[in-house]
């Protein structure tokens, strides 16, 4: 019978307080961690692992010593699970469906889990974990494989002896108030990292606070930027899926990764291309932030192809057009299914620009207003003439970046 310690009472408050409060994971598991030392509990170790909905990690993990404090960690996605885990005492709780486990660490340490061994060398004399399902009852077994949503919590002492009972009553007292405090900033990080991924950086982020009304919007001036990939219809026509999805993500990854390191906001993918902004605060910053992340991209793609050939596989090029101006950034749509996304004449007339790679025979196409912007760049801009667009009333001078510099095919 677990005998309530009076110091479970303030615990169990400040938890509570944190999780109404939506208190960062980092800041809830600092200070709980500190409370139990401050409540005599003689904490040398603490961790704890959750599931991530992620695209790319599993899971994350959180380890606090009393020497070093909180860190933290991500598990990426494995096809198949690692060692470590399999021998671990969380992945023992899940299949052997244990409520706990504990193992005196003093008078040895059993070797079927390395994790325990190691934690006895550093001095550790008891450790004690336990699972916290927040999934109801119903919802069946955890897989130990692919755990269900929840957490696995361990502690460790290094006091002689190790934990007395009055610890461990303290520990599992608090323990689902923590869990429900955890739960609360998980889900918020959760949809934080979900909204970031599928709507953009900047898009999830006005989502979740609380930009959701259809039809609100705002005006921004902004660099429109506009990426396709070149020759991809063809190659979707003799390519398998599976192999045309590999090489789209790898296009796109670069792509992504160079666009956000400049500060750009990646809006939406369409088919083989996507639409993104440059909207860092001033016209001039855009200018200059798009034209960086155009060269560094010829690069960058440049070198991608050379590998793909070196392998045998099949390569593409692609396009980019630049145009700048005042747009709308905001939701649009139906009542039940809205999209965070921009319009605008500036938008249009980008996709017009964008129509005419072929007809100018180069892969960077801007318009004269982003020249303009860019005043005082390094790159150097070559005029490839005025040109009437369709739907634009007025002919527009065209530049592209010269290809001596960039590096990339015409």
């Amino acid at each position: 019978m677990i005998q309530i310690d009076v110091n479970s009472g303030p615990l169990i408050a400040w938890l509570m307080e944190q999780g109404l409060h939506g208190a960062q994971q980092q800041d809830l598991l600092q200070g709980y961690c500190q409370r139990l030392c401050d409540a005599g509990v003689p904490l040398w170790r603490f961790h704890v692992a959750q599931r991530a909905f992620h695209p790319k990690f599993g899971g994350i993990g959180f380890n606090w010593t009393r020497a070093d404090g909180l860190s933290h960690q991500h598990y990426e996605y494995r096809e198949s699970p690692r060692e470590e885990w399999l021998r671990s005492p969380f992945f023992h709780i899940l299949d052997k469906e244990l409520d706990e486990f504990r193992e005196k660490l003093e008078d040895g340490a059993p070797e079927e889990f390395p994790l325990l061994p190691e934690l006895r060398e550093r001095g550790a004399t008891d450790y004690f974990a336990k699972g916290v399902r927040f999934s109801p009852p119903e919802a069946g077994p955890n897989d130990p494989v692919h755990p269900q949503e929840g957490m696995l919590v361990s502690w460790a002492t290094d006091r002689p002896g190790g934990f007395s009972n009055r610890d461990l009553d303290l520990i599992r007292t608090t323990l689902p108030h923590l869990g429900l405090a955890l739960k609360s900033s998980s889900n918020r990080q959760m949809a934080s990292d979900l909204l970031q991924v599928y709507l953009g950086r900047d898009a999830g982020r006005r989502v979740l606070s609380g930009e959701i009304q259809r039809g609100s919007s705002q005006q921004i001036d902004a660099v429109i930027c506009l990426f396709d990939l070149k020759g991809f219809t063809q190659l979707a026509e003799r390519l398998p899926g599976t192999e045309l999805i590999e090489m789209l993500n790898g296009y796109f990854g670069l792509a992504v990764e160079t666009i956000q390191a400049h500060g750009g906001n990646i809006l939406k993918f369409m088919g083989d291309g996507m639409l993104t902004m440059f909207n860092l605060g001033s016209i001039e910053e855009d200018a200059h932030a798009a034209l960086a992340a155009a060269n560094e991209l010829c690069g960058k793609i440049r070198a991608y192809n050379t590998e793909r050939e070196e392998q045998g596989l099949p390569t593409a090029g692609f396009t980019l057009a630049l145009h700048a101006g005042t747009i709308l950034y905001g939701n649009i749509g139906a009542e039940n299914r809205l999209d965070f996304t921009v319009i605008g004449q500036a938008v249009n007339q980008t996709a017009r620009i964008a129509g005419m790679h072929r007809s100018v025979g180069q892969n960077i196409i801007m318009s004269e207003v982003v020249k303009s912007a860019a005043r005082g760049t390094n790159h150097d801009l070559v005029s490839l003439g005025r040109y009437m667009l369709r739907g634009v009333a007025e002919p527009m001078e065209l530049y592209t970046i010269y290809r001596g510099n960039c590096g990339c095919d015409s």
